[in-house]
């Protein structure tokens, strides 16, 4: 890698990586867990960085996403290990708004099954139209609207006051 591509990518690091965590932490619900693949992502990314024509955050976040759902088809449909407390959010987490809903909803999230969390926080937290949700995930437009369907069922369940525009502003 040369000097340049070195410093460009220091800087997309710098930049994007609290973004990343952020969007990593939705999908796994653990800080660590997050972290870990937000680093792995971009260490592939590092790996092939003068080959990435464009905007790098499209193609280490699809890595990303990749990363996590070949995570959950190899742990199968083991249970998550949900901790009592959550750990200590950092600033791109904070918003003193309304703490205990979002405490609520982050709890709501972790209770769906993966591939629904993952359509959620690709829809609505990334705002991506379904069609590119279904790229990225590997799957056709009309399972991503149903598991998106359910999700957002499921979360009106566990969380009746949450209106769709609510939840999305709680979780960034």
């Amino acid at each position: 890698m040369t000097l340049s591509n070195e410093a460009e990518f220091t800087a997309f690091v710098v930049d994007r990586a609290p973004a990343l965590v952020r969007v990593a932490y939705a999908l796994t619900g653990d800080q660590q867990t997050a972290e870990d693949l937000v680093q792995s992502a971009l260490a592939k990314a590092y790996a092939r960085w003068s080959r990435i024509s464009g905007d790098p955050e499209p193609y280490v976040r699809r890595i990303i996403y990749n990363d996590r759902v070949s995570g959950w088809r190899r742990q199968g449909r083991r249970p998550e290990l949900l901790m009592a407390e959550l750990p200590e959010a950092g600033p791109a987490y904070r918003h003193d708004q309304d703490t205990a809903l979002r405490l609520t909803l982050r709890q709501a999230l972790l209770s769906l099954p993966p591939r629904q969390r993952a359509v959620l926080v690709l829809r609505y937290l990334e705002d991506r139209s379904v069609e590119q949700t279904a790229e990225v995930l590997g799957c056709r437009p009309g399972t991503v609207a149903s598991q998106a369907a359910r999700a957002l069922k499921k979360l009106r369940e566990l969380v009746p006051e949450l209106d769709d525009a609510t939840a999305v502003e709680v979780l960034r």
